[in-house]
């Protein structure tokens, strides 16, 4: 393409004798330098928008890459979960056992992969309860606790990255009346 706007204008200066007023010469300067400079910043503007263009591509692949990595993760949570109930109710007199250390072994691994892909637990327990990241299931009316406060995790709430992939499924602290 620009080697025939090339050619078109080799042709075109070819074709035409230059004046032989200096300064009908020097209108014609201009004229071509008004329109060099025009060509210039036509040439800018398309390597800004190719700039633009891979930067927007890259962006859009990051993206699908971490929306493709945030459905896998949120079907692994539930397995997460399993791990943690089963660790929680394995008897005092079988924790020496070799095969339920593997089993936890195994649990620990899959939780570090999780969270090197960018899983984080959200952090519940006494804190304020936000809609944002917590899902109310119960309400007690309580004087131990101060109104709003999450007084149980029923269960774990997980962000991957900023994004909430999970909300806490918790129990709400609330004032006696």
């Amino acid at each position: 393409m620009a080697e025939e706007v090339v050619e078109e204008k080799k042709e075109e200066t070819q074709g035409t004798a230059l004046p032989d007023d200096p300064a009908a010469l020097k209108d014609l300067l201009e004229k071509e330098r008004a329109r060099s400079a025009e060509y210039l910043d036509n040439w800018r503007r398309a390597a800004a928008d190719m700039s633009n263009y891979r930067k927007r591509m890259e962006k859009d692949a990051s993206e699908m890459t971490k929306f493709a990595n945030s459905v896998l993760i949120a079907r692994l949570l539930p397995v997460l979960d399993d791990f943690d109930r089963a660790m929680q109710t394995i008897p005092d007199n079988l924790r020496d056992l070799t095969w339920i250390d593997g089993v936890m072994l195994i649990a620990r691994k899959m939780a570090a992969v999780l969270e090197a892909e960018g899983l984080k637990p959200i952090e519940a327990l006494n804190k304020p309860f936000d809609p944002n990241l917590h899902e109310a299931v119960i309400h007690e009316e309580t004087d131990q606790h101060e109104d709003g406060t999450v007084i149980t995790e029923l269960q774990k709430g997980y962000k991957l990255g900023d994004r909430v992939l999970r909300p806490t499924m918790v129990k709400v602290a609330k004032k006696k009346n």
